[in-house]
């Protein structure tokens, strides 16, 4: 997997737009500078007290996360590629900022934590700029950014993930930290996709544009599922569940390919148990189709799991 450069980064193509709202991004001098204040306040980590420097530096990176100018993964040239020192600084953040009171627990209580609501302060005003929806209980931290035309139900999206134009994150779904979720995504209810802030050089979950995210289906340590994918009701995918195309035989690690109609399926066990009994069935995801792009606009998610069924 490629990593970020401590060279002065390159700007992103405008293929980094193809997951979520494109943003006006950094300068490449203002991008190189946080980037080498991040990295030398990296080195001294254990010993930050009083480093105004870092301390703003990472209030910078976070704002920008905040505002989707800065981003924990982009695309570029047609790869993904991990901005490892911007997961870094929320790290980072974690060391410089103490536990306070965070007001706004049930029953006039309180909460006790390091990271404001991204809602802080926010008024009838930001709302309306922001122009996405916010459903009472939904919780979103602070430096995570929301694009135009999204829809929150009561769900969590966690520090440094960013959700693309109008997406919907369903009833108690959760974005973990870090976590890139596309375009006109639908992440259903109770669906979990997995954040990676460490190791810092892994890649956090993508979701790409158009995808759809059955209910209870858990996403996690990376995994990319790509553009125009349908996972069904869970299905549960991590870097070691094969991925297996019915059609081709061919299998898949850590990666849904485009346009893929994914269901839960079983690997039948190669041996038997000592006792001669039939060893247990492993888990796998098993691709029952693959449509283009034309034919998933013109047919329900509903009727094309109904029709990989049917032909199961």
């Amino acid at each position: 997997m490629q990593e970020s450069s401590r060279e002065a980064p390159r700007a992103a193509s405008p293929e980094a737009s193809s997951t979520g709202l494109q943003q006006t991004s950094l300068s490449e001098t203002l991008r190189f500078e946080l980037q080498e204040s991040i990295e030398s306040a990296w080195q001294q980590r254990d010993n930050l007290s009083g480093c105004s420097d870092a301390r703003s530096s990472v209030k910078q990176v976070l704002s920008h996360l905040d505002t989707g100018t800065l981003r924990a993964a982009e695309k570029r040239d047609g790869e993904w590629i991990t901005n490892e020192w911007v997961k870094k600084a929320i790290l980072l953040s974690f060391r410089l900022n103490p536990m306070r009171i965070i007001k706004g627990a049930p029953d006039g209580g309180f909460w006790w934590d390091k990271i404001d609501s991204k809602f802080k302060d926010w008024k009838e005003s930001d709302f309306r700029a922001a122009s996405f929806r916010a459903v009472p209980s939904c919780i979103v931290r602070h430096a995570s950014y929301i694009a135009r035309d999204v829809i929150l139900m009561p769900s969590f999206v966690n520090i440094g993930a960013y959700v693309g134009e109008g997406t919907m994150i369903d009833t108690w779904s959760t974005v973990g930290s870090c976590a890139q979720i596309g375009s006109r995504v639908h992440i259903s209810g109770g669906a979990g996709i997995g954040g990676v802030l460490e190791p810092l050089q892994a890649r956090p979950v993508i979701i790409e544009d158009d995808c759809f995210i059955g209910a209870r289906a858990e996403v996690a340590e990376g995994v990319l599922v790509e553009q125009g994918s349908v996972l069904a009701m869970g299905v549960f995918l991590g870097q070691s569940t094969r991925i297996i195309d019915r059609a081709s035989g061919e299998t898949y690690f850590g990666r849904v390919p485009a346009y893929s109609v994914v269901v839960p399926g079983s690997l039948p066990a190669k041996h038997s148990l000592p006792d001669g009994s039939p060893a247990p069935n492993l888990a796998c995801a098993v691709i029952v189709k693959k449509v283009d792009a034309k034919t998933k606009a013109k047919t329900s998610i509903t009727q094309l799991l109904r029709d990989a069924n049917e032909h199961a």
